[in-house]
């Protein structure tokens, strides 16, 4: 990634790096300098430092610098530089080592892995073969992947690495931590418990000749104090990260399979039922085709806003100015079985072009037909007499011109056909952006994932503007670059709080 729009990416993200340190002298100036090569914010602690750290950290610029007399330790450091990144609007902090065996080129990794899993704390697993370390190092790591594994039943194979990004608006017991090295792992225990999303990415460690390394570790005190604080969590694992698993585990699948069931009873028993009735007694009229409508709406509404489906944190944006007045080809990236209910939300006079799959659904297919949905599949060309009906009617047709999911909720190509219908319908676009149903609701997932959900309608696109992007191929290739530059946009702002 290009270092300039890397370093713009983790400052729209919230990311920060932070560096604690305690007599670094000889080290620390290049570690500082090399990650402010990658991101622009860095905050550096000086941990009582009795060399000449201190003295070189206050001769860099462009640096927020923590300092204090005393020297209280790392986990002392780590969360004065975390309050620091608070304070100042951070989302996230990575952290790295002041002694040099860390390579701030990997910041661009836990980016990207931020990217990835947004909200999750990322763990650097070091490369530590052809790596001259002692036999006393080599087994504090196993030592500390056990016991980490016994009171968080995960798995991780390196969890004494300090390079990481930590999700810090989301980190428990900070005010608590022990102030040296366990800290670090107190704070992978701790997130564990509280159901902060864990992931692993591998990076490059630097270790220098033994007689050149700088290293503050006692290895009796310090495994003496691990050795204890292990027992502790072992015991708060049992009367305290235990009760919090189970109960996650029965918010995540319990809640959501009931809600599925109730979703299905709701469906076959009420609302399929009940709208058959509708359209078989009496003659079908404008006026009654309008109620199917609204009753959808209504649906959506009570789902999304009064109910709530499981986990979801539902909120939408209307641009200035935008009214639901007059008909449009509505475009829309498409991620979810969720993203009808998040249109439906603004106006009742709205036509889906769907699958084959939504139009013989065995759950509502029925109401889709009869609210004039139709298939993709029989042709735009076939089905264009239908749609200017409905464009003279007032109705809007809504089109996903990607056509189908992405896995990763990421922009896929545009298809030419939702600018072919604006054309002939001579009408204009009115593009939607969506955030989060792919998320909550995975392609293939059965169950659904906390988080927010986000929708934000965009303003017109008039048929002049569309024009002057070029054909049809054109337009679709433009609209997707600005899909993508917006999709950008929102989940930088809005995974800062995931």
């Amino acid at each position: 990634m290009e270092v300039d729009r890397q370093k713009a990416l983790l400052r729209d993200r919230g990311i920060c790096v932070v560096i604690p340190t305690y007599n670094n002298e000889g080290t620390i100036e290049s570690v500082v300098r090399g990650a402010m090569e990658e991101c622009q914010d860095v905050i550096v602690v000086c941990d009582g430092a009795t060399d000449r750290t201190g003295e070189i950290l206050r001769g860099i610029e462009g640096i927020t610098l923590v300092e204090y007399a005393e020297n209280k330790g790392k986990g002392y450091a780590l969360r004065r530089g975390f309050e620091k990144a608070l304070e100042k609007g951070f989302a996230y902090a990575i952290t790295l080592d002041g002694d040099g065996q860390h390579y701030t080129k990997d910041i661009g990794k836990f980016l990207e892995a931020n990217r990835k899993h947004p909200g999750a704390l990322i763990v650097g697993n070091r490369n530590l073969e052809n790596v001259d370390r002692s036999k006393g190092s080599s087994f504090a790591n196993k030592f500390a992947n056990f016991w980490f594994f016994v009171q968080t039943g995960k798995r991780l194979e390196d969890t004494q690495t300090g390079y990481r990004l930590y999700p810090i608006k989301k980190l428990w017991g900070l005010k608590l931590l022990t102030y040296r090295y366990e800290a670090e792992l107190e704070l992978l225990v701790f997130s564990s418990w509280h159901g902060v999303q864990i992931e692993s990415i591998p990076i490059d460690v630097y270790y220098p000749p033994r007689e050149e390394r700088v290293s503050h570790f006692r290895p009796t005190m310090d495994f003496v104090r691990i050795s204890i604080l292990n027992t502790v969590l072992c015991f708060l694992a049992v009367i305290y990260g235990l009760p919090l698993r189970l109960w996650r585990f029965f918010m995540k699948y319990g809640r959501t399979y009931f809600d599925l069931i109730i979703f299905v009873v709701f469906s076959f028993l009420v609302v399929t039922p009940g709208v058959w009735l509708y359209v078989k007694i009496g003659k079908m009229s404008e006026k009654k085709r309008m109620g199917i409508h609204k009753f959808m709406q209504w649906v959506s509404r009570f789902l999304l806003f009064k109910t709530g489906v499981p986990g979801i944190d539902f909120s939408s944006k209307v641009a200035e100015g935008v009214t639901f007045d007059e008909p449009r080809v509505i475009i829309c990236n498409h991620q979810s079985h969720f993203d009808l209910l998040c249109q439906l939300i603004f106006t009742p006079k709205i036509i889906f072009l769907t699958n084959n799959w939504v139009w013989n659904n065995p759950f509502y297919g029925f109401m889709i037909r009869n609210a004039e949905y139709y298939p993709v599949a029989e042709g735009i060309d076939s089905l264009m007499p239908k749609l200017k009906s409905l464009r003279d009617r007032g109705y809007s047709i809504a089109i996903f011109p990607e056509g189908t999911r992405s896995k990763d909720c990421s922009i896929g190509r545009f298809h030419q056909g939702a600018f072919h219908v604006a054309e002939q319908l001579g009408v204009d676009i009115l593009p939607m952006y969506l955030y989060g149903p792919g998320k909550v609701l995975p392609k293939g997932a059965r169950t659904i994932k906390k988080g927010p959900v986000y929708i934000e309608v965009g303003e017109v696109v008039s048929r002049e503007e569309l024009s002057g992007m070029g054909d049809n191929l054109q337009q679709a290739s433009a609209m997707r670059r600005r899909y993508i530059e917006k999709y950008e946009s929102i989940s930088n702002r809005i995974e800062q709080d995931v």
